[in-house]
């Protein structure tokens, strides 16, 4: 269900926040941003940023695949364990939530989370994945329904304010972004703090799994991070590290500033630069090596657990269309929108396929058009709002969940 191989384009955490942003007068003066060198190709696969074996992985790598299954596996092992089960038989009902990208659109799954909790029937996930957007919201998904008015703040009291600083035109030349996201980090930092952060590593403990997604631009790879694992590590950095985590994968190329990791080579320092993780996937749940465990043992005969999984798409799938006019921000904007819808069409598609091969049931929701609040500005209330609204509402009424992409 992650495909690391495929080109894509860069996907914004809000494209048309991008697209939006005012220009006062030109910078004068200012440095360029300076770095570390990059790690050499030859250890980017042994680095790690505190020391922990399993705080991320390299999922274009099978190795890292592999250690994702076993990661996976050990897992489930817990949950039996907690369940006083057996841990080589079937665990029960696992469920396999994905929140995808989407910058304000991520109104929708909040409000869709918070519906569930009032609807009755929202699961606990054996496994939650966030990329951009959605790895804001994961965490609170991840740790369930005492969390979600924290959730709603979140999607429902924020403004552009608390998301960036803008900067000049300039900016395209003489820094790391067209916005300075240091105010995004102060939002993370209110809400992932100590209590957060020990809830998630008790949850890791009981067999339940929380992943992050970023992009290693230096590398251009895919990097998956195990949230649960540094949660629970009682590193003292690991605080500071979930929430730059969630700010890179945040971190839209090009128009937020980049997240620097120090890491070290043979007692040398260098920097990892990390950018949004939808550059890659907009969404994700496991990779080609848990399927393939999973055929195995059912072409064994042997007992595998039944599972859901439900994917939350912060986009609307069916294009309304309008008028471009023929100017060139308004052609590259729109392609760069075309673009990025349809790579996270693709990334449910491919979701949609692995769930039917692996006999996963699969659910799916997305904004569709009968939600009409017009977009005006980046991080309006005035749209976040009703958003929220609508995907509880429609969360509420039972109809939000489609049993197969459209078309």
């Amino acid at each position: 269900m992650f495909d690391p191989s495929a080109p894509v384009p860069v996907p914004p955490l809000s494209r048309r926040a991008l697209l939006a942003l005012p220009a006062p007068a030109l910078l004068a003066g200012c440095a360029l941003p300076t770095r570390l060198p990059a790690v050499p190709a030859d250890h980017r696969q042994s680095v790690t940023v505190l020391g922990i074996p399993n705080e991320r992985f390299f999922v274009h790598e099978r190795s890292g695949q592999q250690g994702l299954q076993e990661e996976f596996l050990a897992a489930v092992r817990r949950k039996a364990a907690t369940r006083g089960l057996d841990p080589e038989r079937a665990i029960p009902n696992l469920d396999l939530l994905a929140i995808s990208g989407g910058g304000e659109d991520g109104a929708f799954g909040a409000g869709l989370l918070v519906g569930w909790t009032e609807r009755g029937d929202r699961p606990e996930f054996f496994l939650v994945t966030g990329v951009s957007t959605g790895a804001l919201a994961a965490p609170f998904a991840f740790l369930g329904s005492d969390w979600d008015a924290s959730l709603r703040a979140v999607y429902t009291e924020i403004t552009l304010a608390d998301i960036l600083i803008q900067r000049g035109y300039s900016a395209a030349i003489l820094n790391d972004g067209m916005a300075d996201n240091s105010p995004l980090f102060r939002t993370i930092s209110r809400h992932m703090d100590e209590r957060m952060l020990a809830a998630i590593g008790r949850e890791h403990d009981a067999g339940r799994l929380l992943l992050i997604g970023t992009t290693n631009l230096d590398a251009e790879r895919p990097v998956v991070w195990n949230i649960g694992a540094i949660a629970r590590s009682g590193h003292p950095q690991a605080l500071d590290t979930v929430r730059r985590i969630m700010l890179a994968s945040a971190a839209i190329p090009g128009a937020f500033s980049p997240v620097l990791f120090d890491v070290s080579v043979n007692g040398v320092p260098h920097h990892e630069l990390h950018v949004d993780g939808g550059v890659f996937a907009q969404a994700f749940l496991y990779p080609e090596t848990v399927g393939e465990f999973r055929r195995q043992r059912m072409a064994q005969r042997l007992p595998v657990a039944s599972a859901r999984t439900w994917i939350i798409r912060n986009a609307r799938l069916e294009p309304t269309g309008a008028q471009v006019n023929r100017r060139t921000i308004g052609i590259a904007g729109r392609a760069i929108s075309s673009m990025i819808s349809a790579l996270g069409y693709n990334d449910i598609v491919r979701m949609y396929f692995a769930a039917q091969r692996d006999l996963m049931d699969y659910n799916l929701a997305y904004i569709q058009n009968d939600f009409t609040i017009p977009y005006t500005l980046p991080f309006d209330q005035a749209y976040m709002r009703p958003l929220f609204e609508y995907g509880r509402e429609r969360m509420r009424r039972g109809d939000v969940w489609a049993k197969a992409p459209p078309a």
